[in-house]
């Protein structure tokens, strides 16, 4: 090597274009395992004399780790490790195509080259992630649609509501926007694992399974200042209110800005929102998955307990609970320590929910073991299968004696309508068949006494269960809510409390019922109304019974979930009780997005957002909230004056494209009455 530094062509543009990273915009080198990169450096006189390359990642570099590797110019790329191809010479520079391994530590590489016995001569730095356009790595995906919307897309639609009404909100990833690669990089060099190991730490880096995990750890503040500070309060002062987040960019570099401080608020939809830009952004194909009805069992014995009083409030007794959704990740690598058939999908949750290994991280559960009820199986196959398939108990609880009595048990409640966004499309899936066979089933069912079987419950049932005859006990009325009217915020809601008497002698009923502000969790925070009633029903007789809780009941107690519990406890007469419940999902009043012209790379084009207030009384403190990858850098915050009753607002702003294609802007508007109204619309950008 000449003494002058060699200086480097990495064909950033050529490079990125073969190994999908043109999304990034980057001045360094980022390439993807397993495939060949083309760089050409100057300042060696001889080229094809013994060049010898080193690449090296991580703090103590070496060959036993996997972590260094050194290697010449040959005539074919290894099958094995490291190779270098000489592509072309001239007078004072060369052209050499470097590959890596299929199973290369994924991160930060220096690069350097030695001529000879002079000492090495750095050529720069560049970044290896994983390949799923490559049969050799663990994240393989064969179809090249999937590999488009699990890794390169940067919008996404999360599903929430509850699964008798789900509702679906858009999410800006923004995995190759700025800054994020290296805040990514940064996430992994500041876990516990690496702390405790940094060399060991390292050296795991090629396997998906282990950074799954990690990341799982990492994207919540629990244990290790990870990224997000989850909080279920329903208060949120010192932070931003979960709902008010509309992408992951805001929160990563808000986290970086801070000096790695974690940032305030999450829920489970942040988590997952989160774990999955940084996981497509390495290169991991990733989606959310919503589960419905999503059970948390804290006790590990695959039922879910929920206690009432004798007025029907769900008493916030023992640690299990059922929450309305909850929103987990799963991603797509091979098991090679559990063999094939558990490949594919794996549920990672970062969720701080339950500790696993001692620190809060879940998965990779193989969604074929859940399936299957292989719960003794790698990793938190126990928790996933539970929080879609466990059993519910409802039970009445006498807080005076200590006394509980079953009310009734249902092991069809749990996990329903599993819900991830379509390929390519802003549509809904729903995935529940790949979780567990059909509910109600033989199949079903076996898999989950296995199961219980496998975590030694078969025959042991705790003291505190019903006795089998307790539980054959018919009731002799049935109930449910039916909504009559729209649901929406602002509006009176109206339900039917629909009785029905199920024998053929006369019953007499008395009804308590409460409505309850929750958060989606299901844990309550206000009360809003409460009324008992008593009722004769004759012989099989069905009867109607109107409540209308009106706006300005709600209004004040209302959470951002927008969600109510509303729950009627019959007591019959010389019968068993019946509890009848139903969660219930307001919707935000609409917002309307306009794209007034044609969007084109680099052009001014004007976007008019629309808003109506649907209540007769004024609202103020209005601010809506931009953001769209491609479409604008950042967040675009705006302040809108006051809007009286029925009054319109419209505001016009700009938007400069950077790209062409499908992209998507996203609105978040609220005022003081109105928490967090959003929308999304697709912009087809052209050049």
């Amino acid at each position: 090597i000449a003494a002058t530094q060699p200086s480097t062509n990495w064909h950033l543009k050529e490079n990125a274009r073969e190994h999908h990273t043109s999304k990034f915009s980057s001045e360094e080198l980022i390439v993807r395992r397993g495939q060949a990169f083309t760089i050409t450096f100057n300042g060696t006189e001889r080229p094809e004399q013994n060049l010898i390359f080193i690449a090296e990642t991580g703090p103590k570099p070496s060959k036993a780790t996997k972590t260094l590797a050194t290697f010449d110019i040959s005539s074919t790329v290894s099958k094995e490790g490291w190779s270098a191809v000489l592509q072309s010479t001239s007078s004072n520079s060369v052209s050499i195509s470097i590959s890596s391994p299929h199973n290369a530590v994924i991160g930060r590489y220096r690069l350097s080259v030695q001529s000879g016995s002079s000492s090495p001569a750095s050529l720069g730095t560049f970044v290896l992630l994983f390949n799923p356009w490559s049969s050799g790595d663990d994240v393989f995906m064969p179809n090249k649609a999937e590999c488009e919307e699990y890794v390169l897309e940067e919008f996404g639609i999360i599903f929430a509501g509850n699964k008798n009404h789900i509702s679906g909100f858009g999410w800006n990833f923004g995995q190759f926007q700025g800054d994020i690669l290296n805040i990514c990089l940064s996430i992994l060099d500041r876990s516990l694992y690496y702390r405790q190991d940094p060399v060991t730490d390292v050296s795991h880096r090629h396997s998906p399974r282990y950074l799954g995990r990690v990341l799982s750890a990492m994207v919540n503040a629990n244990d290790d200042q990870g990224v997000v500070l989850g909080n279920w309060s329903g208060k949120y002062e010192g932070g931003k209110n979960p709902s008010s987040w509309t992408g992951s960019g805001e929160i990563l570099q808000s986290w970086k800005k801070s000096g790695f401080k974690p940032v305030k608020y999450g829920q489970c939809w942040v988590f997952a929102a989160v774990l999955t830009t940084v996981l497509r952004c390495l290169g991991i194909p990733t989606r959310t998955i919503t589960n419905f009805s999503s059970a948390h069992d804290a006790d590990g014995n695959l039922r879910v307990d929920e206690y009432y009083d004798a007025d029907g409030n769900h008493l916030e007794k023992g640690a299990d609970s059922v929450w309305n959704f909850h929103v987990w990740n799963e991603s797509w690598f091979t098991r090679n320590d559990l063999g094939p058939s558990y490949s594919g999908w794996q549920v990672l949750d970062a969720t701080p929910q339950e500790q696993s290994g001692g620190i809060y991280q879940c998965g990779p559960a193989s969604r074929y073991a859940i399936k299957e009820g292989e719960v003794d199986l790698d990793y938190d196959v126990t928790f996933v299968f539970a929080e879609v398939n466990a059993d519910s108990m409802y039970w009445n609880y006498d807080s005076a004696t200590g006394k509980k009595t079953l009310i009734f048990s249902k092991s069809t409640e749990i996990g329903a309508s599993i819900s991830t966004k379509a390929v390519g499309r802003d549509d809904r899936v729903d995935v529940t068949s790949d979780y567990k066979y059909e509910e109600g089933s033989a199949k079903e069912r076996d898999v989950f006494k296995k199961a219980r079987k496998k975590l030694g419950l078969e025959d042991k049932f705790d003291p505190t269960a019903p006795k089998v005859e307790e539980i054959e006990q018919k009731p002799d009325i049935s109930g449910k809510f039916k909504v009559a009217g729209s649901l929406e915020v602002g509006k009176d809601l109206n339900l039917l409390l629909v009785l029905e008497n199920l024998q053929s002698d006369a019953k007499t009923v008395n009804v308590n019922m409460t409505a309850w502000s929750t958060l989606y969790t299901s844990r309550r925070v206000n009360q809003i109304w409460k009324d008992s009633i008593s009722v004769t029903l004759a012989p099989k007789e069905e009867k109607q019974f109107p409540i209308k809780i009106k706006y300005p009941e709600y209004q004040q107690q209302l959470t951002t979930d927008k969600t109510i519990q509303v729950t009627a406890l019959c007591h019959v007469e010389d019968g068993i009780q019946v509890l009848v419940k139903r969660n219930i999902t307001l919707d935000n009043p609409a917002i309307d997005i306009q794209v007034l012209g044609e969007a084109k790379v680099n052009k001014e084009v004007v976007v008019e957002v629309a808003f109506t207030n649907p209540i007769d009384t004024e609202v103020k403190d209005c601010v809506l909230q931009v953001e769209g990858s491609d479409l604008l850098q950042g967040i675009l915050e705006l302040r809108i004056p006051p809007l009286k009753a029925s009054e319109t607002s419209s505001t016009k702003f700009k938007l400069i494209p950077s790209e062409a294609g499908s992209k998507h802007l996203l609105v978040n508007f609220s005022c003081d009455k109105f928490a967090d109204i959003k929308t999304f619309k697709m912009v087809n950008v052209i050049n």
